[in-house]
């Protein structure tokens, strides 16, 4: 065999170690398993007509060794009513009843309207909170690059899409229940090192929920 020919065989042999070394694209190569997942939490999210928790809010801010831990309640009831309660350290909130709604701080004591078409941030986190409640998949995937780091129970790592977004926040991960029927953790790992931990617990699903939920506290 002349040198040459040796020479070609090496370099064809040592890009196809390289080729084959190299990570599958996750959404090609995980598209199949991916697919059976979300239609196996949309099945699960169809019969959730209302949701309740608890929740712990875990911040870990790169400058301190310890996080700020707050607690709150989240209320949701199909299609687009929602009450997210910061009840410490400082009670405050909001309640969304399709596109209007309004949040208070107890600090203020004052409680403004607002509407998600002309509040850009008051959207983007109730956008965030319903399409974790309804388990809306094709919300997340028009704004994330969605990967599969477990089945069972599912975990999804996502990738903002939207440059905006992905100026300050790295990557999301997302845990579900072992059946699929709700979100038990969100975790936001931010540019400059910070991170979000939302844990929900004591989860309750189709429950009746008063009307007054959906309502922001009056103060006098």
């Amino acid at each position: 065999m002349g040198a040459r020919m040796r020479k070609t065989r090496f370099f064809a042999g040592l890009l196809l170690v390289l080729l084959t070394s190299l990570p599958f694209s996750s959404d090609a190569g995980q598209q199949p398993a991916l697919t059976q997942v979300f239609e196996r939490l949309q099945a699960a999210a169809q019969s959730t007509r209302s949701l309740t928790s608890d929740f712990v809010q875990e911040k870990q801010l790169a400058i301190f060794d310890e996080p700020l831990i707050s607690q709150g309640r989240f209320f949701y009831r199909q299609p687009d009513q929602l009450r997210w309660e910061l009840v410490t350290p400082i009670a405050s909130g909001f309640v969304l009843n399709g596109r209007k709604g309004q949040r208070w701080n107890s600090l203020s004591r004052e409680v403004s309207s607002f509407r998600v078409d002309s509040d850009p941030m008051m959207g983007i986190v109730a956008q965030q909170l319903l399409a974790w409640a309804r388990v809306d998949i094709d919300w997340l995937k028009s704004r994330y690059r969605i990967t599969l780091l477990a089945e069972q129970p599912v975990r999804l790592q996502l990738f903002p899409r939207n440059q905006g977004e992905a100026g300050f926040i790295e990557q999301m991960q997302i845990l579900f229940a072992i059946d699929s029927s709700h979100v038990t953790q969100v975790e936001m790992f931010e540019k400059g090192g910070d991170k979000t931990r939302l844990r929900f617990e004591q989860v309750q699903i189709n429950q009746l929920l008063a009307e007054d939920i959906f309502k922001a506290p009056e103060f006098r």
